[in-house]
């Protein structure tokens, strides 16, 4: 499978931001990608407006999204991303989107809140509350994450477990002390501890460090970018992910919710 990775900074303005995303989309079409994978919250963001991203939700069938399913119409690659979507208690859902062939195919409202390192996104998103989906592409089963839910390891753990090959991960990783350090580890510890391929997507720009990147089942990062507006490829082999699982078999190997384990 090929995968393309759009890391740009997202703009105060929605029509700016659709036409970035129809650009890549484009490009990534005419390199052959099976698949495109762009970051989290790309409806519309401002460093000087946090609840912007409240202020500027739309629904799915809104003008943001519906120009980008009308985009995709007539072939067969799959679109990943992140938008804000308006929520019954007044507040927005932060629901990852996979779209192909004039269709809005799989939706995920993000579980994980960041509510952490002195921000409060639960102040304008409400939580989702059922694991996400799986979505084939090019042969492959694609787990879905956004950005805060790589720090918690059951996740991509359930999501392995139900199949995945992949775990896409659209991400507005906000830039601080040592948070380029995580932000590696993290998602190269999910690749490795799951022997599966993580496909992880930053926002760049003022407010975030972009870094996107690419690691395969045994943690090796085989495509990067850095902190600037990039978009770049990778080819996922199914022959690495079973030499992968068969070298390293901790999925077989786990102990974890035999019933046996127990403590009584």
């Amino acid at each position: 499978m090929k995968v393309a990775l759009g890391q740009f900074a997202v703009s105060r303005e929605w029509e700016a931001n659709v036409e970035t995303c129809l650009s890549l989309m484009a490009k990534s079409l005419e390199e052959g990608a099976d698949l495109l994978v762009l970051p989290e919250g790309i409806l519309a963001r401002d460093i000087t407006d946090p609840d912007l991203v409240l202020k500027a939700a739309q629904p799915l069938d809104g003008p943001f999204v519906s120009q980008l399913v009308a985009a995709s119409r007539g072939n067969q690659m799959t679109t990943m991303m992140s938008v804000h979507t308006p929520a019954p208690d007044g507040r927005a859902f932060n629901v990852l989107i996979s779209i192909r062939n004039g269709e809005i195919i799989s939706e995920y409202r993000k579980l994980h809140l960041y509510d952490a390192f002195s921000s409060q996104e639960s102040k304008n998103v409400t939580p989702g509350s059922d694991v996400p989906p799986l979505v084939e592409v090019a042969g492959f089963n694609v787990g879905l994450m956004t950005c805060y839910d790589v720090r918690f390891p059951e996740l991509a753990r359930r999501l392995v477990l139900d199949g995945a090959d992949v775990l896409v991960l659209p991400a507005a990783w906000v830039k601080g002390p040592l948070k380029e350090m995580h932000w590696e580890v993290l998602v190269t510890a999910r690749a490795l501890e799951n022997t599966t391929y993580m496909v992880a997507v930053g926002e760049c720009g003022e407010r975030n460090i972009g870094n996107s990147m690419v690691v395969d089942p045994l943690g090796v990062a085989i495509a990067r970018a850095a902190e600037a507006p990039a978009l770049f490829f990778a080819e996922l082999d199914k022959d690495r992910l079973a030499h992968a699982r068969k070298v390293l078999p901790v999925l077989a190997n786990r102990r974890f919710g035999l019933p046996q384990l127990r403590n009584d």
